[in-house]
């Protein structure tokens, strides 16, 4: 039983571990809960980076569901990136992190929204929490991007 509890505490660590995370605040001296800000470059769209925040409870076997996104362009979005993304109505997984030992995980989601030449990066939980799946969303337009002339020739088209 001993080696069972020191087992759910490593893990849960190495759980709280993430090579993308640029910010940690704390939310008390009397709690084990943290809010983790990861930076996430989207794997297609190098041009952009969203900001994911969420909390993390040390301790514990699940990190509550909540989480919040923002998602900037930070670099050049060129048409050959637009060309290869997902532009089916649901998107692709562009990140994704466990929440929990029991397969709670947080992802993003990109869709593109082609009537407005956007890319929407939405955060979701996969696991039902008090009565709701809890979820965030950010968007990135195309205006002003090499890849927006590709884009609005392409929904013309359509």
């Amino acid at each position: 039983m001993k080696k069972l509890g020191i087992c759910i505490v490593f893990c849960s660590i190495l759980m709280a571990c993430s090579d993308q995370e640029v910010g940690d605040v704390s939310l008390g001296l009397f709690t084990t809960k943290d809010i983790k800000i990861d930076a996430l470059q989207d794997p297609l769209i190098s041009g952009v980076t969203c900001h994911i925040s969420s909390i993390e409870a040390n301790l514990d076997l699940a990190d509550p569901s909540d989480s919040s996104i923002a998602c900037r362009q930070t670099g050049p979005i060129t048409a050959d990136m637009f060309t290869d993304i997902d532009k089916s109505p649901s998107g692709e997984v562009v990140f994704k992190k466990s929440k929990s030992i029991f397969f709670k995980n947080m992802k993003v989601r990109r869709i593109y929204d082609a009537k407005s030449q956007t890319l929407m990066y939405v955060s979701y939980s996969t696991k039902e929490t008090s009565g709701s799946f809890k979820h965030s969303l950010s968007t990135v337009p195309l205006y002003g991007t090499d890849a927006y002339t590709l884009a609005k020739n392409t929904t013309l088209s359509d």
